[in-house]
């Protein structure tokens, strides 16, 4: 698993400590704010994977905060993590969107294991989410990895940069023509001059290292090409 950010918004140092502790192990940036205003401002300047929040705040209420984040990003998961254990502020917390409610005092062991559960989940869903998969060819969009099988066993191939691009973007566009022009314009830029004869010869390159899966590749004459794989 990739190292995962997540923001803790607690105004006490004890607390703080104790994620810290809890969290012993995982693979994860943990960043502290002790109110609301510091929460925002490191909400503006970075992408967190999941925010823990404790409901009353020296500035305002986490269940307010937890609405507004929601509001501009409704897929971030956020755990109450509060001295707050009526079952009434339970439902206030999982009406206003969180995704787990956990009271203090709690165990680090069950901190770390609710935690490392979620974030294993939101680790898989980014991985499928970056897979394009079909019988011919697995291409990885992160990492730019791209697997060919012309047998089950599957064999990575080496592309350029330039080669990547042009099959990212026939591999979007499944069963569709896609004209020289249009990839000329959106792979080399509207700026660039640079000749369709080019085009042909930079797809030429990539179905050679396509091998035995290179037919997903297809040429339509006088037009441009058409990606054409077999559906798993």
């Amino acid at each position: 698993m990739t190292q995962q950010k997540i923001l803790l918004v607690e105004d006490t140092k004890e607390v703080h400590q104790m994620v810290q502790q809890a969290l012993v192990g995982v693979s994860v940036e943990l960043m502290w704010a002790d109110g609301i205003t510091k929460a925002k401002e490191l909400l503006n300047a970075n992408s967190f994977d999941l925010i823990l929040l404790d409901i009353e705040l020296p500035d305002g209420s986490g269940l307010n905060l937890c609405s507004e984040i929601l509001g501009k990003n409704p897929h971030m998961p956020i755990f109450f993590l509060t001295g707050k254990v009526d079952l009434s502020e339970k439902v206030l917390g999982f009406s206003a969107g969180a995704d787990d409610y956990i009271t203090k005092p709690f165990d680090l062991l069950e901190l770390k294991a609710r935690i490392e559960g979620k974030l294993k989940k939101i680790e898989l869903v980014k991985e499928n989410s970056s897979l394009l998969h079909w019988k011919e060819i697995q291409i990885n969009k992160n990492s730019q990895e791209v697997s060919i099988f012309p047998t089950e066993e599957g064999e990575k191939i080496d592309l350029t940069a330039l080669e990547f691009k042009i099959l990212m973007f026939l591999a979007q566009r499944p069963n569709e023509v896609v004209e020289r022009e249009l990839m000329l314009d959106e792979i080399w830029g509207k700026d660039v001059h640079v000749y369709s004869r080019s085009v042909d010869t930079h797809v030429s390159k990539l179905r050679r290292k396509l091998g035995d899966v290179s037919h997903i590749v297809d040429s339509v004459h006088g037009v441009g090409y058409k990606f054409i794989p077999t559906p798993l």
